[in-house]
């Protein structure tokens, strides 16, 4: 294992393991561990699938895994049983963005601020021809 690759740890997976599906056909599948440690690896470092490390299966294994598993809700489940691992957290942080809105997303209207008087409009040229 290299020092900036994500492995779970045993107490983790042996955690997680009766959350996983075990219902595969065909060739043997890589096992879930790796899978998983690579499928967090990828979403942590915000990289393509297709750059997984070779340490943690085929690129088209991690991804096809994520998906089927997102669609059952399995993610849910772990997250769940990893949560609660040792019992009710003392401290809760909620995180939150500050998203600056445009100025005309504020209600203000487009075009110049200030409009010329009607008296100055109506002595003024005509801007186009007929």
């Amino acid at each position: 294992m290299k020092p900036d690759r994500f492995w779970l740890t045993d107490a983790q997976f042996t955690r997680i393991a009766p959350h996983l599906l075990t219902d595969t056909r065909g060739k043997p599948p890589v096992a879930d561990r790796r899978v998983i440690s690579g499928i967090v690896h990828v979403l942590k470092s915000g990289g393509h699938w297709i750059d997984a490390p070779p340490d943690y299966g085929p690129c088209k294994t991690l991804y096809n895994r994520y998906v089927r598993w997102a669609a059952k809700g399995v993610w849910g489940d772990l997250f769940h049983a990893l949560a609660s691992a040792d019992g009710p957290p003392a401290r809760v942080l909620i995180d939150s963005s500050a998203v600056k809105a445009q100025p005309l997303g504020l209600g203000r209207k487009r075009g110049s601020a200030t409009k010329p008087s009607a008296a100055l409009a109506a002595g003024a040229r005509p801007r186009s021809t007929r």
